[in-house]
């Protein structure tokens, strides 16, 4: 069950919100797992994952676990810097800069974590698997392999001119 478009001014996103049944003597009892992302729209995000009895509570655990896992990422004029292949289990993430004017074009999972670091310009293709959990693994994979060109310039001692 995806909840999908669920953002709010903090820049919270549910991706998805999964059911489970536990079947027991009296009949099923449910818990539920969330998955939120949150971003504050400069370059900062991270995902949560919470499982809970009811689901405002997992939405709850999830957030919580996002905020803590925040960090800073590489964006440069609304877009990436390079090109970069991000990867968790079996989902594989392509991400290419693009243009200003050329928009988000990204599948739904992946459009929530690129709008949250504050992407506007990017064009993505995903390989593999389209698990929402490993999509958002693998684009955070991803979005912690870019550089800037003053951090190569640093890193390899050299100037790129």
């Amino acid at each position: 069950m995806s909840a999908g478009n669920n953002q709010k001014d903090s820049g919270e996103s549910v991706i998805q919100i999964r059911r489970c049944a536990c079947v027991v003597k009296g009949g099923r009892r449910f818990s539920f797992a969330a998955l939120v992302v949150t971003g504050e729209r400069n370059g900062r995000a991270g995902y949560g994952y919470g499982k809970a009895k009811e689901v405002p509570l997992a939405v709850e655990k999830a957030t919580k676990a996002s905020n803590r896992s925040m960090k800073p990422y590489c964006i440069v004029d609304g877009t990436i810097p390079h090109q970069v292949l991000g990867q968790y289990r079996a989902s594989r993430i392509l991400l290419l800069p693009a243009k200003p004017g050329t928009g988000v074009i990204a599948g739904e999972c992946v459009r929530n974590v690129l709008e949250a670091v504050g992407v506007t310009d990017i064009l993505s293709k995903s390989y593999g698997s389209t698990n929402p959990l490993n999509l958002v693994k693998a684009t955070f994979d991803a979005l912690s392999q870019l550089q800037t060109r003053d951090q190569v310039e640093r890193l390899r001692g050299v100037s790129l001119s």
